[in-house]
């Protein structure tokens, strides 16, 4: 019997080896990379000037919090900010040959730090103050925010025992859904409206081993396992940015603004 607690001790642990995260815990800060860069840099550049854009906000109209048992979870399922993710894949489009952002989120730091410079020109240049040049103001304006989050859409797994030995796996599927619209300013009319939508996939996997010894007064238990969650920020991020590469796409077929042909494929 001691020699079936061995065996099952080892398969245990090594079923658990996937799970131990100490060191990953202890990594330094990264760079986080855009999840479909590749996709942004690889668009054709933009048949004319540099389009102004402006972003004021991205929000989480969604509500949700964070999935929870028994608790009453107050976190948020969704990030805050997703306007960050916005303004970079913007400026990431074509390799920056598509839209030129201007600030609109910090306006107020903006402003305040203008107003210095101007007050501290005006008291010490007194008369012969150098002028600030005016702000640049956005021809568009990109609007939308995170419309949508549902949670266990899909779900499942399976799991066997035997003598009281044995292993089980689950999983578990989320979405989130952006959506997107882009506004011209003059005439306030809405341009393009789009909405993308990404999986978020979870999965655990574990293990146990549970049996008597000693006609019932001893008992040996032992459990192990490890789960995999793909992070919401990342699958925001990546709905965002294929946001913006589908506005892209059919502002091309509405014939708002067109690609520039390389010369090979001309000739």
């Amino acid at each position: 019997m001691k020699h079936l607690v061995l065996i099952a001790f080892i398969f245990l642990t090594s079923c658990a080896q996937k799970g131990q995260v100490p060191t990953s815990l202890q990594r330094e800060p990264t760079l986080q990379p855009n999840p479909m860069v590749l996709e942004l840099n690889e668009l054709q550049p933009l048949d004319g000037p540099v389009m102004t854009v402006g972003v004021y906000e991205f929000s989480d109209k969604t509500g949700q919090r964070k999935p929870a048992d028994n608790i009453a979870n107050l976190s948020s399922a969704v990030t805050q900010g997703a306007e960050a993710w916005v303004i970079d894949a913007l400026l990431q489009a074509g390799n920056g040959t598509w839209f030129e952002v201007v600030e609109r989120v910090g306006m107020d730091h903006v402003i305040k730090e203008r107003q210095l410079i101007r007050n501290t020109r005006d008291n010490y240049e007194k008369e012969n103050a150098t002028p600030l040049k005016p702000m640049k103001f956005a021809g568009l304006l990109v609007e939308g925010g995170i419309v949508g989050y549902d949670s266990n859409i899909e779900t499942g797994g399976n799991g066997a025992m035997y003598l009281g030995i044995g292993t089980a796996v689950e999983y578990r599927v989320d979405t989130v859904t952006v959506a997107m619209r882009l506004v011209s300013v003059s005439t306030g009319r809405v341009l393009i409206s789009v909405a993308t939508e990404k999986t978020i996939a979870s999965y655990r996997q574990g293990a146990n081993a549970f049996k008597f010894f000693d006609l019932g007064t001893e008992a040996l238990e032992i459990e192990t396992g490890y789960s995999v969650n793909e992070p919401t920020n990342y699958a925001v991020r990546q709905a965002i940015e294929s946001a913006v590469i589908e506005v892209i796409i059919q502002g091309e077929k509405q014939g708002l603004w067109k690609f520039k042909k390389d010369k090979t494929s001309s000739s």
